[in-house]
């Protein structure tokens, strides 16, 4: 059990988890800690306005108030564009503030749930989070029958584009990127905060993880459930927040009356005026919005509230550097350029395959049961290329982790450069990452991320006799 802040609404049905008595004094404090914070931040408002963009420079938009948070149209004036697919997803829509006086903003990428569409289910959150300051890119899922942990690795890679060959990416800021999602999508937000914990914030909508539990997630989370949810009920949502460490800044809240699509096709207030805060204070790291949740500011509409107050952002107000990747092991080709091969995963015995033996640019490799054809063959020239059909190349669609692994047509650019290494590994050129699976069974997608040489990053290549 998470040793975190319990905060039941004062009317109303009630959680039924009790207090234990290591945590009254823990919830005395941390109800001082938000009175002075509230007193503190009026004081401050009263004698100075705002406070100055110099002491946070990722703080976005003016001083917020009880209404403001409620608000589906925020200060920001906001339009959209649409993303094609080919990037390790099946397309979208980003939603973006116009205002360009006020440096990068924050991201946020979010998935729709299982067997849904995003511009059906979820397309409202796009403007309402842009209108307050965010950048917002909106998936369509490769399939939409896709689990958590590949919705997780395309909202990794709808990232990557976003910051990195977007329309939009100079209004980014590639350190404060957050992902969100509804059921399936939630459990893939989660998957993608386990997998990448410099992302700032996650946030679960009654959200779905049959691949794991979070006792690996570092990035702050919130998981909101529903009360009257029969498809992921509020006791799968408590279990997965209960597995959370107890180190990772986390809110739960459950829905009063909700079912499982309580926020499909139109928002909900309970969710915009508690959603809203958590990103802008782990995105942003504006501490002017901790007065809505630390503690609960408004209850109505709520069951059950727990979190980690204060819900203390990173301390960090100037960019930092993105570290440097460690080195790549030492390039060793185990068979000649020119050789045809498979490639077959250590962990899995299948090898990389494209599915359907597509020949079209962005196609996502996979892993697939070895049979020889010509959608397995691979050379390796003396370029560091990994060939298919003899024109068409292994081609890294990010240099982040999570970016996605496709196919495209053979050029001289570094994202189609492979090195493979003497420990069984084959990282890119570009990115200095490895080629990495997060499953063994047929058409588990390759995908970017850091060398760690264990045996889902382990690859070799086998001539075809």
């Amino acid at each position: 059990m998470r040793n975190d802040a319990h905060h039941p609404p004062p009317s109303g049905p009630t959680a039924t988890e009790p207090v234990r008595p290591d945590r009254r004094g823990r919830l005395f404090k941390l109800a001082a800690v938000g009175l002075a914070a509230a007193v503190g931040l009026l004081t401050m408002t009263m004698t100075t306005g705002s406070a100055s963009a110099a002491d946070n420079p990722y703080q976005r938009g003016p001083d917020p108030t009880r209404t403001s948070v409620t608000a589906v149209n925020g200060p920001f004036a906001n339009t959209s564009v649409s993303v094609p697919t080919g990037y390790g997803f099946n397309g979208g829509r980003i939603y973006y503030p116009t205002d360009t006086s006020q440096g990068t903003f924050g991201a946020i990428a979010i998935s729709p749930g299982y067997t849904a569409l995003f511009s059906a289910e979820l397309a409202w959150m796009g403007p309402w989070l842009a209108s307050h300051g965010f950048v917002v890119i909106g998936i369509e899922t490769n399939s939409r029958n896709d689990f958590d942990t590949a919705r997780g690795t395309q909202l990794l890679a709808a990232l990557d584009y976003l910051t990195q060959q977007s329309p939009v990416r100079d209004r980014v800021d590639p350190t404060r990127l957050a992902v969100a999602g509804h059921s399936m999508g939630g459990g893939g937000a989660l998957s993608a905060a386990i997998r990448r914990s410099s992302l700032k914030a996650v946030v679960g909508i009654a959200p779905y993880s049959p691949s794991s539990n979070l006792a690996n997630d570092r990035v702050p989370t919130m998981v909101i459930s529903g009360q009257a949810d029969t498809v992921v009920t509020p006791s799968y949502a408590t279990g997965l927040y209960n597995s959370l460490p107890s180190t990772t800044e986390s809110v739960y809240l459950e829905v009063a009356g909700a079912d499982h699509g309580f926020m499909v096709g139109r928002s909900n207030p309970v969710m915009v005026r508690t959603m809203l805060p958590f990103v802008k204070m782990f995105v942003d790291n504006d501490a002017r919005y901790s007065q809505f949740l630390c503690p609960l500011l408004d209850n109505s509409g709520v069951v059950t509230y727990r979190s980690t107050c204060p819900l203390l952002p990173s301390t960090p107000t100037t960019p930092t550097p993105t570290p440097t990747d460690p080195p790549t092991p030492t390039p060793t080709p185990t068979v000649p350029p020119g050789t045809a091969s498979e490639i077959v995963g250590t962990q899995s015995g299948r090898c990389v395959d494209v599915p359907n033996a597509s020949r079209t640019n962005g196609t996502r490799v996979q892993l697939y049961g070895c049979n020889k054809q010509t959608n397995q063959q691979w050379t390796y020239t003396s370029n560091k290329q990994l060939q298919v059909y003899g024109n068409m190349c292994l081609d890294a669609a990010g240099s982040g982790n999570g970016a996605a692994v496709q196919i495209y047509s053979c050029h001289s650019q570094t994202n189609q450069q492979w090195n493979v290494n003497s420990n069984g590994t084959i990282s890119g050129v570009q990115s200095g990452r490895c080629l990495d699976v997060w499953s063994t069974a047929n058409g588990a997608q390759i995908q970017l991320y850091d060398c760690h040489g264990q045996t889902n990053q382990q690859f070799r290549l086998t001539p075809i006799a």
